[in-house]
């Protein structure tokens, strides 16, 4: 068992070049592989996806790439792929391919977020919680770890503004391996550095993610032949509130028009759809008061994911109850009440209250990285008390989708985002 630990502590060198080259046509992008003195030794990635993955990073170095006349990306925000030493305060074991591209996908998601105090905590590079509020950092943070408290585990921490030490302290009551910021206070250093193996991530350019909005970057997929597919990114048309679009249709000459979200419906629907463009498809978010309740990812069908995203929240919200009641996770709290008479009268309380309240459903708004094709995954959520709905629009059967709606007592809102959100 020791040997086997071993592999995740090993660091996989790789033989990759110090340069590399693209060639599309005419036009080039040229990219160095980054390394870090880390310790008085030249270190690149810890590994790729597994430990048994030599992998490495690289950074644009010169590009003057564009297509159809808008400019990509030339590495001129400095990111992840920009990091230096001074940017990894705390290298722990130093990053693998996983942490940072968890980081760049908080990154990817708080781009759309930069309007308030933002924290995302991903795994697996999905969000599992996320949050933003004007009342500051710390409140969205805890807001986002309560969305999901197991799943947070060893979880990756990104947030748009510096950090302070009443976060510092808040990471510290759990395990977490990496956490990313703007800029860190120097007491909340005090307090992170504290837990060695946490690495430590500063990068200033994530206080000003609003100037990348709107600039592609060069989305490549490799093919297990060895070819490729490029495309350009997914870039957000939802910026504000007013970019949503009506549900509206017209079939064999009806018109079919939806209730407009209210302000706050239309906040949480703003936020949500910007939480989306993270979340590998197919998938469903449930968000309420500028906080995700629950996130459904990776489904093959649109009516099983809805279904999935609210047995993860009456999951979460039962757990919080446990941990609340019995500070244990509703799964030691099943384990210990198949022994403990008063624990089981606990546990049947605890999922009595889940089934009455819902999961804590009731008031949430949904969104959809994809369009309904029946009105099923619709009347599914409308049972779990759901308020506001915004989605791709486009189905053939958008008319059932906003007759589903409108029928909905009291009356369901929904709107068109014009755009698919779909990730793999």
């Amino acid at each position: 068992m020791n040997d086997l630990k071993k592999m995740y502590h090993t660091l996989n060198r790789d033989s990759f070049p110090a340069e590399l080259t693209l060639t599309l046509g005419e036009q080039t992008i040229r990219f160095a592989k980054k390394t870090w003195n880390i310790g008085g030794e030249q270190k690149g990635l810890r590994y790729g996806e597994n430990p048994d993955q030599p992998a490495a990073l690289y950074e644009v170095t010169t590009s003057t790439f564009a297509m159809d006349g808008v400019s990509f990306q030339q590495g001129q925000h400095k990111l992840v792929s920009a990091l230096t030493e001074d940017n990894l305060i705390q290298s722990g074991k130093h990053p693998g391919k996983i942490n940072l591209t968890d980081v760049d996908n908080g990154i990817n998601m708080l781009q759309y977020l930069t309007a308030k105090p933002a924290a995302i905590i991903l795994k697996h590079n999905n969000p599992c919680g996320a949050a933003w509020s004007e009342e500051g950092l710390f409140t969205a943070l805890h807001r986002a770890f309560a969305a999901d408290r197991i799943a947070a585990f060893g979880g990756t921490i990104v947030v748009n503004r510096t950090l302070d030490k009443a976060c510092a302290e808040f990471i510290n009551s759990s395990y977490f391996e990496v956490i990313a910021a703007p800029d860190f206070d120097a007491d909340a250093l005090t307090v992170l550095t504290t837990k060695k193996n946490l690495r430590i991530i500063r990068i200033p350019a994530m206080g000003h993610l609003e100037n990348m909005v709107g600039t592609p970057f060069l989305d490549i997929k490799s093919l297990v032949d060895g070819g490729l597919i490029i495309q350009a990114s997914f870039r957000n048309r939802i910026l504000t509130e007013e970019d949503f679009l009506p549900a509206e249709t017209t079939k064999d000459g009806t018109t079919f028009l939806a209730r407009k979200p209210s302000t706050r419906e239309a906040d949480d629907l703003l936020f949500a759809w910007a939480v989306e463009s993270g979340v590998t498809s197919n998938s469903i978010i449930f968000a309420r008061d500028g906080a995700t309740v629950s996130i459904g990812t990776g489904e093959q069908d649109r009516v099983g994911c809805v279904e999935l995203t609210i047995q993860k929240a009456y999951t979460k919200y039962a757990d919080k109850l446990a941990f609340e009641r019995h500070s244990m996770s509703l799964y030691e709290l099943k384990q210990k009440a198949t022994a403990d008479k008063e624990l089981a009268a606990s546990l049947a309380e605890i999922l009595a209250r889940t089934e009455k309240d819902k999961g804590g459903l009731p008031g949430t708004v949904l969104v959809s990285d994809g369009f309904f094709p029946f009105r099923d995954g619709v009347d599914l959520a409308i049972a779990q008390g759901v308020t506001a709905i915004a989605q791709p629009g486009g189905s053939i059967r958008d008319h059932e989708i906003i007759q589903a709606v409108n029928s909905a007592a009291p009356q369901v809102a929904m709107v068109f985002t014009g755009q698919r959100s779909f990730k793999h």
